[in-house]
């Protein structure tokens, strides 16, 4: 992934403690303030970074950041409250070691052992890279243990040489998953950190605070008080000395002590103005709950919040809450205060966090805490996964997230955090027209909807289509173990209740198996005369309590059962003695170790937790919402079960080359363009990507003479007239198939010439490829998600059929299979047709180096590669189109805020 130069990019990033510092380059202005920076350094530390306590030691350094700009030296400085706090430097040094740099790093006094240095590096290894670096260099004193632990720990392969006092220490800039964990690890701790004033406060104020009744800042401040908050609470408002028995002062500056937390609740006008007011006075978090912001209000209040060292969540938010009984926060102006409990909420929006937060309630599920994100200028559902995920009181995690700032970042955050709770989110915006990049196959498979999916997908995230579906999945998950599978056995009491479960099992992807004769003897055996012991069971409207019990202990026993659905109905017979089916679900002596559901067709709630001996057993009124639910589970416990994935990496690549290869296009056609045929094939041939033997001819003469060269055993060739935007060639009539001999030839380029003459401007010709699954392959850069890589059945039917999966790049060896195994032609593929199985290991490679492409070039704005014939033997593609645009993106994984 290539970053955005360090030429004129300012960014805002954590510190191991939780202090936004702002990241820049350095350049001339900067030389007065450089030595500034090295002035008031001790004598121990300039010693350690010049080898020596000389001042023109200093002035030299100076002076460097100030040179005019060179193409091997970079500088970037971090600065706090407006000074610099920490400086790293590289140059290049190409005639010593080809893609070599000399690095250089130096922090103030007092600023040590914050990850200042660290968080240097990491952007200059950004920033390196883009430049074609490779390896850093750096001399060290021996006894300057603290620059060494920086080089050692920061998941960079780092090889020390000593040489006498000093330490040459070497450090290639490979993009390993170490390096990317080491960098993860260290912005989970900076993110944790810089949240605690946001959700741990020990002072509020909430600024805004109306004395009027139905006021926003007036619930607000209800809210707090009557929630029993822990910390100081405080009002803040002009024209009052006390509101709802709550001190007020006029303004932040005149509170006794420096809140953790302003909430703020003023006009949109005036946001700005106070956030600065709470900047200049020490406050570490805002949360804004005031609408309206204009674009430059908005920015202003951003500039603020990062200028003074402050955490943002909103504006235009419902508030957040923190449930801890050392905390016990609720700064929202909800109706009622959530109920403590395990599940973290997060939403951007504030209605569809009541609707959550109020499904919960009727749940009986509390939650850990709740943040409405608004429009999400600063804190985001990463940072509240990460946040979550240490608090160690979260083990359910409920999203509502409209955008994305960083997909690939959430991603990565979420695979880690998946692994140790579920993760549930509404898929919104599913009807949404997808973002068309041209008019090509690829891009307009290509949706927002495939994108949001593929995203969730790889994630390891449960998307539903509704929030109902959420709060019906969030119950089951939250009270039953996985099932191991998807093997569903339906019990009922009534046999139209069995086969409307059994249908919604089967329609939501469920297994239901034929029972085994052991099995069926176990259940025949304890209940009543009459039964059916078929899946759906029948166990009859006579079933008693203790014959239902007893069912149900045998099937949750058995290793070929996965989740047992039971489907009540109420008969003559259960009235008798009340309710008692449902207590063979909830009285039991140990809890069960497979997943019970029940479907109770007269229940007048969607879904409830019924409380049970061991637990809690969740019922719907619905069999589809169980079905859903249970497949749900089923899909989370199948992602848990296998490996994480790595990203191979295929063998004879050349990303070097293949940049350069896209450097001289763009260099040619500054607006960006589709691919000629040949620079198109000879980007696909650096990366090794099989291609049909092919010639690009421009006569009719050699046409012939590639024909003759490129005919194959049946003597048959290809012809595919080329001019700029062609798409559809088969549309446009511009393919000539089966072509026999040298006349055949002639007459097919001469149909060409005479009715595309004056656009075309060759012609390509292929040998005529033998019969084998056509198959597609394609990519399309998105602008925020980055590259996404789709696959399914090609040919010229493929828009109409519609067959593709997708999944974002890098692929991961378990991505790859997912996109092989997930579309509706995967069985034609392991030789369901009796053709045979095609080249499976071929199919995946070929994937793999489109996704490796695709991960290096972020110029490459779409590629089509259609068909691609799959054969027993291999894989090749027979028509491919790129087209690049002139474009860089930011590293993805580089820490940074938003």
């Amino acid at each position: 992934m290539t970053a955005i130069p360090a030429s004129g990019e300012r960014v805002h990033a954590l510190l191991t403690d939780g202090t936004t510092v702002c990241v820049r380059p350095a350049g001339p202005d900067d030389q007065e303030a450089v030595l500034r920076f090295y002035t008031e350094m001790s004598d121990a530390n300039l010693r350690l970074r010049f080898f020596s306590v000389s001042r023109r030691s200093a002035e030299q350094a100076a002076a460097r950041v100030a040179r005019p700009a060179a193409s091997g030296y970079r500088a970037l400085v971090a600065e706090h409250g407006g000074r610099i706090i920490g400086i790293a430097e590289y140059e290049i040094d190409d005639a010593e070691t080809p893609g070599s740099a000399e690095i250089s790093l130096a922090v103030s006094d007092g600023r040590h052992h914050r990850g200042v240095g660290t968080l240097l590096l990491e952007h200059l290894v950004s920033a390196a890279r883009a430049h074609g670096v490779t390896t850093f260099t750096a001399d060290a004193l021996a006894e300057n243990h603290e620059v060494l632990k920086v080089f050692a720990d920061l998941g960079l392969r780092a090889e020390r040489h000593f040489e006498g006092p000093e330490v040459r220490c070497v450090i290639p800039l490979d993009d390993t998953e170490d390096y990317r964990a080491s960098v993860e690890h260290r912005g989970q701790a900076a993110d944790v950190a810089s949240l605690k004033p946001l959700l741990r406060p020990r002072c509020v104020a909430v600024v805004g605070a109306g004395r009027r009744p139905g006021s926003v800042g007036r619930a607000l401040l209800h809210n707090v008080a009557t929630g029993r908050f822990t910390g100081h609470l405080y009002a803040v408002n002009p024209a009052a000395r006390s509101i709802l028995g709550i001190r007020a002062y006029p303004a932040v500056s005149a509170l006794p002590r420096v809140p953790d937390l302003a909430v703020i609740a003023v006009p949109a006008e005036g946001v700005a103005q106070v956030a600065e007011e709470c900047g200049q006075f020490g406050v570490r978090a805002l949360l804004v709950v005031s609408a309206g912001l204009d674009a430059e209000q908005s920015k202003a209040l951003l500039t603020v919040c990062r200028d003074h060292d402050m955490r943002l969540v909103g504006p235009n938010c419902l508030g957040l809450a923190n449930t801890e009984d050392r905390i016990r926060l609720d700064a929202t102006f909800a109706a009622a205060h959530p109920a403590p409990g395990s599940a973290g909420v997060a939403v951007q929006s504030g209605g569809v966090g009541i609707a959550l937060l109020g499904g919960l309630e009727r749940l009986g599920i509390g939650v850990s805490g709740f943040v409405s994100l608004g429009d999400k200028y600063d804190v985001s559902g990463n940072d509240m996964l990460q946040w979550w995920e240490s608090d160690g009181r979260t083990d359910l995690a409920l999203l509502h997230l409209e955008s994305f700032g960083n997909p690939r970042a959430f991603s990565r955050t979420a695979r880690r955090v998946t692994r140790r709770m579920p993760i549930l989110t509404v898929d919104a915006g599913r009807t949404e027209a997808g973002r068309r990049a041209a008019a090509s196959h690829t891009a307009a498979a290509a949706t927002t909807t495939m994108t949001r999916r593929a995203l969730f997908a790889q994630a390891g995230i449960t998307a539903t289509r509704t929030i109902p579906e959420l709060l019906e999945t969030a119950a089951l998950l939250h009270s039953q173990p996985l099932p191991a599978a998807s093997r569903v056995v339906v019990v009922t009491n009534a046999g139209g209740a069995g086969v409307l479960a059994a249908d919604a099992c089967a329609e939501a992807g469920l297994a239901l198996p034929a029972l085994p004769p052991g099995l069926v003897e176990d259940l025949l055996a304890v209940l009543p005369p009459g039964a059916s012991t078929a899946n759906p069971v029948d166990a009859t409207a006579a079933v008693s309590e203790e014959q239902l019990r007893a069912c149900l202990d045998r099937l949750a026993a058995h290793d070929g059962v996965d989740a047992v659905l039971v489907a009540l109905v109420p008969t003559a017979v259960a009235a008798a003695t009340g309710d008692v089916l449902v207590k063979a679900l909830t009285h039991a002596p140990e809890r069960r170790s497979r997943t019970i559901a029940a479907v109770l067709l007269d229940q007048d709630v969607p879904v409830r937790l019924l409380p049970s001996d061991t637990g809690q057993v969740p019922a719907y009124a619905d069999p589809q919402a169980a079905a859903r639910a249970l497949a749900h589970a089923a899909e989370r416990a199948r992602w848990l079960a296998r490996p994480p994935g790595i990203v191979p990496a295929p063998d004879g690549v050349d990303t070097t080359r293949g940049g350069a290869v896209a450097d001289r296009f763009l260099q040619r056609h500054p607006d960006g363009a589709w691919l000629d045929p040949r620079t198109c094939a000879e980007l696909l041939d650096c990366y090794g990507i099989p291609q049909s033997p092919w010639a690009w001819v421009e006569t009719e003469d050699e046409a012939v003479w590639a024909a003759d060269r490129l005919r194959g055993p049946d003597g048959h060739v290809v012809l595919k007239a080329h001019w700029p935007g062609l798409v559809h060639k088969t549309a446009r009539r511009a393919i000539h198939l089966d072509l026999r001999g040298d006349a055949q030839v002639r007459a097919a380029f001469r149909d060409f010439e005479v009715r595309f003459g004056h656009i075309m401007t060759g012609a390509v010709v292929q040998p005529l490829a033998p019969r084998g699954i056509e198959l597609f392959a394609g990519v399309v850069q998105d602008e925020v998600f980055g590259p996404l890589i789709l696959f399914g059945l090609g040919g010229t039917a493929t828009e109409v059929l519609a067959d593709h999966a997708a999944r974002l790049a890098p692929l991961t060896d378990q991505d790859v299979h997912d996109l092989i195994t997930a579309p509706r032609c995967a069985p034609l593929l392991l030789g369901a047709d009796g053709t045979g199985r095609v080249d499976l290991a071929g199919l995946e490679q070929f994937l793999l180096r489109l996704s490796r492409m695709a991960s290096d070039l972020p110029q490459l704005a779409e590629a089509d590669v259609n068909p691609v014939l799959a054969l027993p033997e291999r894989v090749f593609a027979l028509d491919a189109r790129i087209r690049l645009l002139p474009r860089r993106t930011h590293d993805p994984y580089l820490r940074r805020l938003r």
